[in-house]
């Protein structure tokens, strides 16, 4: 059904017209032209379109635009601030996170999603919560050390 959704989309209050059962995912990249969203399987199995809701990681491409009506929707090109890169951005770099760079903004938005909850993760506790991410290239150790760099960067800034 056509509707106009309003929703606040990385600070930002953004109002749509469009079906409302339509992918966020779609929204974002076709719509907005925020294309960082990348579009992975289209199940929400490969964690690719990874955004955040309300503080927790979704997937894009399974969450319809109807669902985030009146939520805040954080996308990667939102997480930093100024032009600044955030610390988990910045951790991803340094540790060189990253190779063919697909899967890093829903990694870096599922590190983000996971270190507001818990600041300090445990490496049982980084794995467990990228399980859902998928990486082809294999840069899953690199990624380790960039959440573990990042969880200590944040716990510095938030003194």
């Amino acid at each position: 059904m056509q509707r106009t959704v309003s929703f606040t989309l990385n600070g930002k209050p953004v109002r749509v017209t469009t079906d409302d059962e339509r992918m966020l995912l779609w929204v974002l990249r076709c719509d907005l032209g925020l294309t960082g969203t990348k579009v992975g399987c289209g199940e929400g199995l490969c964690g690719a379109c990874t955004v955040i809701l309300d503080r927790e990681a979704v997937r894009s491409c399974s969450t319809p635009l109807k669902d985030v009506a009146g939520r805040h929707v954080l996308a990667i090109e939102g997480l930093g601030e100024q032009g600044r890169l955030h610390p988990v951005q910045e951790a991803f770099v340094r540790q060189h996170a990253f190779q063919c760079g697909y899967c890093t903004p829903g990694m870096i938005l599922s590190t983000y999603a996971l270190l507001l909850k818990t600041p300090r993760p445990t490496r049982a506790q980084i794995i467990g919560h990228l399980e859902g991410n998928l990486c082809r290239c294999g840069s899953h150790v690199r990624i380790i050390a960039a959440v573990q760099e990042a969880a200590a960067a944040m716990k510095r800034d938030s003194r």
